[in-house]
């Protein structure tokens, strides 16, 4: 498959938890101490695969606010081995979205992408989460699709097609960028966009919180910083 020709690209659009944020860390950040409470012993791939399974069920069923998403992932794990969360531990779960780190390579090199390309976010994330990860991010997206927006989660094609009317470039000159086969490349290759894949997992076995998914990205990098490398020249 031949290189990208990034010179053929105005903007590029971001999935943001996965890809620009290290939402494994923060997930087991904040599952880890409330099943300590309860007594449960789970390894971090079970509790990550464990994670994605509830979190697909849930976002594929009547739309929810995606901390409520979150804190219903955290109630199911709970209830998978017998426990019961509180109130209080699931929507502190919920809201630890804001709270979950970036990592390390996402801040520059967005900053370094926004001298040549416009910048966009398609998130599976509600406005005030994603406010705060942006933040950290200290990114200037000239877009922002949210799921809360869409009323509705990727990989639903209604995310990409929101996102397309109200980005002011065509679909064509749209590279869209992201870790997730499941929620991003399946839907965006379905759309006609050519993808990067941001591979964060690498050599790592399964899928992690991502469900598994078939999708052929046009490209793949290891990180942000050299894809940032290759599309810059």
């Amino acid at each position: 498959m031949p290189p990208i020709r990034f010179d053929d690209f105005e903007a590029l659009t971001f999935d943001c938890y996965g890809t620009l944020v290290d939402w494994e860390r923060g997930i087991l950040a904040g599952l880890v101490p409330v099943l300590d409470r309860y007594g449960i012993a789970a390894g971090d791939e079970e509790l990550l695969a464990s994670y994605g399974r509830h979190e697909a069920e849930l976002e594929g069923g009547p739309y929810l606010r995606y901390r409520d998403v979150v804190a219903g992932a955290l109630r199911r794990i709970c209830a998978d081995h017998g426990a019961e969360a509180t109130d209080a531990e699931a929507a502190a779960f919920g809201d630890s979205v804001g709270d979950w780190p970036p990592f390390p390579d996402s801040a520059g090199a967005l900053a370094r992408l926004s001298e040549r390309f416009k910048l966009g976010a398609i998130t599976n994330c509600d406005r005030d989460l994603f406010a705060r990860s942006r933040e950290k991010l200290e990114a200037d997206f000239d877009w922002i699709v949210t799921a809360e927006q869409a009323q509705s989660y990727k990989p639903s094609l209604h995310n990409f097609e929101l996102a397309f009317e109200t980005i002011d470039v065509p679909r064509e000159r749209i590279l869209h960028v992201a870790q997730s086969l499941f929620h991003d490349h399946v839907p965006a290759k379905h759309l006609g966009m050519t993808t990067v894949w941001i591979d964060r997992r690498g050599d790592a076995e399964g899928g992690g919180a991502t469900p598994p998914a078939l999708a052929a990205p046009d490209m793949t990098f290891r990180d942000m910083r050299s894809f940032a490398d290759a599309a810059l020249g």
